[in-house]
C-alpha cells in the first residue's frame, strides 16, 4: 500500500490487517519528520520516505492500493501525480481518496473561485475549487464508488481502480 502525502502521519493507526506493508510518502521534511515520530506505534510495517507524487520513485505496477487524504488540492499537477499513480498500481489496483472538491452549486463554486488566490498562499497552496473527480476520471482511473459528505465544504470519497491495460511510465 501507497500513501502519497502522509503529512503528519494521521493516517497510520488506520490501516486494515491486509495491508501488510504501507510506503508513506511526504516531500514537505517537517512534516516527513513528524510522520517519522508515529512510525513505531503504527499497527503495521511502515516506511516514510521523502517523494513526490508527480514523480515517485517506484517501479511499475509496484502498489495494490494508493491511498491520497486531503492533498489533491495542494498538488501543483494533480493530472501527472495521478498518472504517476495509475504507473505504480498493479493492474486492476485501487485508489482511495478523500479529499475536498468544488461545491456542486454556482455559488459555492464562485466563492471558491474568489477565494482560491488568497487561500492558496496561506493555506499551503490549497486550491479550494478543484475538481478532483473529474480529474480522476480524466487519467484514465474506473471510479467504482463516490461519497459525497454533507457539510459546508464538499468533501468526497473516491473509489477508483486502475485500468487492466497497462499504464505508460510519465515521462
Amino acid at each position: 500500500m501507497l500513501e502519497l502525502g502522509a503529512g503528519t502521519g494521521a493516517n497510520f493507526p488506520y490501516y486494515p490487517p491486509s495491508a501488510t506493508e504501507v510506503v508513506a510518502t511526504e516531500p514537505e521534511a517537517h512534516m516527513r519528520a513528524r510522520a517519522l515520530r508515529k512510525v513505531p506505534a503504527a499497527p503495521r510495517p511502515l516506511r516514510v520516505q521523502d517523494a513526490d507524487a508527480q514523480c515517485l520513485p517506484f517501479a511499475d505496477a509496484s502498489f495494490d492500493t494508493v491511498v491520497g487524504t486531503l492533498i489533491f488540492c495542494t498538488i501543483p499537477d494533480p493530472a501527472r501525480a495521478l498518472q504517476e499513480a495509475q504507473r505504480v498500481l498493479k493492474p486492476g489496483g485501487q485508489l482511495l481518496l478523500l479529499e475536498h472538491v468544488r461545491g456542486p452549486n454556482r455559488v459555492q463554486g464562485a466563492i471558491q473561485d474568489a477565494i482560491t488566490p488568497v487561500w492558496k498562499r496561506v493555506a499551503g497552496g490549497c486550491h479550494l475549487n478543484r475538481d478532483t473527480l473529474k480529474a480522476v476520471e480524466e487519467s484514465g482511473f474506473q471510479v467504482e464508488e463516490v461519497y459525497r459528505h454533507p457539510g459546508l465544504l464538499t468533501f468526497l470519497t473516491i473509489v477508483a481502480r486502475r485500468a487492466e491495460a497497462p499504464v505508460p511510465a510519465a515521462g
